[in-house]
């Protein structure tokens, strides 16, 4: 008799059953992750999760954030007391192999940088000989800092920090020279500055840093739900699909058979993912969040305090690396 094969993790049926999505969240990255000044979690990385609550339960509210620090942000999913992870956390081999994570998508391109004040005199990272550097442990970031300045034969004394907001805090205050990070975060950083014109981001790009939502490894119902609900945002933008206009759009069939798959006008996408998703998923989620291009302009960009331009975020069609499989 042939052997029994491994037990389906059912993440979906839990979430269902939970009647809510636990989502893994920066404790506090402005334009990323950071409840509003009400409790109300905001944010690029917020709207995914409210994005895969929309697929799921028709409700983008039905979400739970827990905040979780770069060194528990892994455990926590592992252990399954989150259902997903979406946290500016890097796609990296050992993680994807080691830690048995999946990361189902890149939802942000981005590269490590450093910050400093104006008044340091400093015009590049190579003049950082013997530096002090606010650093997080337990990230990529910490390793990338060695090599960079491993590789270019200068020195630096590290200053560790636990998060954030503590990189923040010891930044203005002097601790350290130079705060380094994701350039996203650098950006959210001085954005929260009383005087953000004195400070300046390096122009070296240290590093690649692609940032993606990341789910337990071996379940795949589950992972394909996350990935293709993220790609329904970037697939919506480059179609012309806003929450403006979505369910006009998806009042009747046009002449677009990827934007009649995608909202449900055509074929039944919805259901391959899940035996009770609806065929309007998508519509639920444009609905919900907007597409790709409107969450980032919403969050991050040049808008917003942030002011970050698209660049390896834009559309395929538009010079970046934003490009979606076909919805088929």
């Amino acid at each position: 008799m042939a052997s029994p094969g491994p037990r389906r993790a059912a993440t979906l049926d839990d979430v269902r059953s939970r009647g809510t999505l636990n989502c893994g969240v920066n404790p506090g990255l402005t334009g990323f992750a950071a409840p509003d000044a009400s409790g109300r979690w905001e944010g690029f990385d917020v709207d995914l999760c409210r994005a895969v609550a929309a697929t799921i339960f028709g409700d983008p509210e039905k979400v739970t954030f827990t905040p979780l620090s770069g060194e528990t942000r892994f455990t926590a999913l592992a252990a399954g007391e989150v259902d997903m992870l979406a946290r500016n956390s890097t796609w990296t081999f050992s993680r994807d192999t080691d830690l048995k994570l999946d990361f189902v998508a890149v939802n942000y391109y981005d590269g490590q940088g450093f910050l400093v004040p104006k008044a340091l005199g400093v015009a590049s990272a190579k003049d950082l000989d013997g530096a002090t550097v606010c650093i997080q442990t337990g990230t990529t970031t910490e390793l990338n800092l060695a090599d960079f300045f491993r590789v270019n034969n200068i020195t630096y004394e590290p200053v560790p920090i636990q998060n954030d907001a503590e990189g923040r805090q010891q930044y203005l205050a002097g601790a350290c020279d130079t705060y380094t990070t994701d350039a996203s975060g650098l950006a959210a950083a001085r954005s929260t500055f009383e005087t953000p014109d004195d400070h300046i981001i390096l122009p070296e790009i240290i590093s690649k840093e692609p940032l993606g939502p990341a789910v337990r490894h071996g379940d795949n119902q589950w992972a394909d739900l996350v990935r293709w609900t993220f790609y329904a945002l970037v697939a919506a933008e480059e179609l012309g699909i806003t929450q403006a206009n979505v369910e006009e759009m998806a009042a009747a069939a046009g002449d677009n058979p990827e934007i009649n798959r995608l909202l449900g006008t055509e074929d039944e996408l919805g259901p391959m993912m899940g035996a009770d998703i609806s065929p309007q998923w998508a519509v639920n989620v444009i609905k919900a969040v907007g597409n790709y291009g409107e969450v980032f302009d919403r969050h991050l960009g040049p808008n917003t305090p942030l002011g970050i331009e698209r660049g390896l975020n834009a559309q395929w069609t538009q010079g970046g690396l934003m490009y979606a499989p076909p919805f088929r």
